[in-house]
């Protein structure tokens, strides 16, 4: 065998893991047989996403839709947006959570891409980039995180590779202890992209995504989740949920009459 050759083979045992860990394809597995596919998405254009995703931080998600269609009803045009008054905007976005502070960051950033877009008010000039370049520039405006640049990455038009982590995606990592407890979010998503296979698209993570997401609303809540680990899809797989149901059995063997 020619010496660079074997070098190659040496290299990529050195990198490669020794065997794949599988715990996200078969947390996705149960959700999916559990859920069942989530319905077709309709990629939006990038400055949609980026509104929205701006919108919806820490906010329900039919309020953020509603806000959303709101400011497209009242004001017609991004540009009208842009150029009302600080005052008006905030009105309409009001229902948001953290409104105070949404309403002037987005008419900041439509300012900004306008100015940094030739007078043009899109973020069509994004095609065609890279997905690390995007997500450092969207993530340089004010009130932009990983969970909004990934958003617009993955769920736009763009259709790049990303994994949106949201409140519910975090909570229920941690739970599965995939993640530590009050891991960032970039830190979040890189861990669980490190786990997916590495035949899943664009749409694969974002059918993740939403799968993750839906079990958070449904099951994996925030408050008064408990009840629902004996039921719970992923519970074979749970630490968290196997210590709840192990504390359940002390407590009823303690509780019994002597």
């Amino acid at each position: 065998m020619p010496v660079q050759d074997h070098a190659h083979r040496y290299l990529l045992t050195m990198t490669l893991p020794l065997f794949q860990d599988g715990r996200l394809e078969a947390l996705h597995n149960a959700l999916l047989a559990a859920y069942g596919p989530p319905p077709p998405r309709e990629p939006w254009p990038p400055l949609r996403q980026f509104i929205y995703s701006m919108l919806s931080s820490r906010t329900k998600t039919e309020t953020s839709h509603e806000v959303l269609y709101a400011l497209e009803r009242h004001f017609g045009s991004w540009e009208k947006v842009r150029d009302a008054s600080p005052d008006e905007v905030l009105h309409i976005v009001a229902p948001a959570t953290f409104a105070e502070e949404k309403a002037p960051w987005l008419q900041k950033a439509l300012r900004r891409i306008t100015r940094q877009n030739g007078g043009r008010l899109n973020l069509d000039f994004l095609h065609g980039e890279s997905e690390q370049r995007i997500r450092r520039w969207l993530e340089s405006f004010d009130g932009v995180g990983p969970k909004t640049s990934a958003a617009v990455v993955n769920f736009s038009t763009i259709r790049g590779s990303a994994l949106v982590i949201d409140s519910h995606h975090q909570r229920i990592a941690e739970r599965l202890r995939l993640v530590p407890k009050g891991t960032p979010t970039a830190t979040t998503e890189q861990k669980l992209r490190d786990l997916a296979p590495v035949s899943w698209g664009p749409e694969m993570l974002d059918d993740h995504h939403r799968l993750v997401k839906l079990h958070g609303q449904r099951a994996c809540t925030a408050l008064d989740w408990e009840r629902n680990c004996s039921r719970c899809p992923l519970l074979s797989m749970c630490p968290t949920g196997e210590e709840v149901l192990a504390g359940r059995r002390t407590l009823v063997l303690d509780t019994r009459p002597v």
